[in-house]
């Protein structure tokens, strides 16, 4: 075999085999990031997804406390002249919104589970403001003024802000990484 011959089948095969080795280093190099990129956004996806549960089940609790502190505001407002189906009413919307309390505790503890103390902090302060209404406002109660009621309505209010506003930070923080 000529000499030329053979240097020239020894350097295509080095090239060949050069080319295979950069083309699989690549190919692992890709596989490896997509990888990790996946299961960061499968991560994700279920920590967005449990944002969103937390959403509905804080609405849902504010839904209720709407209906349980107009009713109360009404009961202030009218005092003794208040019907007795109202007061019903309020009873029941009471009862329904210590129910409902549980879905405060569930959202807390999942935003305990996620790491989010600032997020879980907020959401208890807001059950804090909601109690403290149902303390302060009540059927029966003749000291205590519209205004005042109205002022408490809207500290519950923003606490109920604040938390949304930290919520949602979060899940556009998540969005945009995903």
């Amino acid at each position: 075999m000529d000499n030329a011959i053979f240097v020239e089948l020894l350097d295509t095969s080095l090239k060949v085999a050069l080319g295979a080795l950069i083309a699989g280093v690549a190919g692992w190099w890709v596989m490896r990031r997509n990888a990790a990129a996946g299961s960061s956004s499968v991560r994700e996806e279920r920590c967005l997804n449990m944002l969103e549960q937390i959403s509905g089940q804080v609405g849902q609790v504010s839904h209720i406390f709407a209906k349980y502190s107009s009713l109360a505001a009404e009961s202030v407002q009218f005092g003794e002249r208040w019907p007795r189906e109202r007061r019903k009413e309020l009873e029941t919307i009471s009862a329904e919104l210590v129910n409902e309390f549980r879905r405060l505790a569930d959202a807390e503890a999942k935003l305990l589970m996620l790491g989010e103390k600032n997020l879980e902090r907020s959401l208890s302060l807001y059950g804090r403001q909601i109690a403290l209404f149902r303390k302060q406002v009540y059927v029966g109660r003749p000291d205590i003024s519209l205004e005042q009621v109205a002022a408490l309505k809207q500290e519950t209010a923003r606490a109920r802000e604040k938390f949304y506003e930290l919520l949602s930070r979060k899940y556009d923080r998540l969005l945009a990484s995903a």
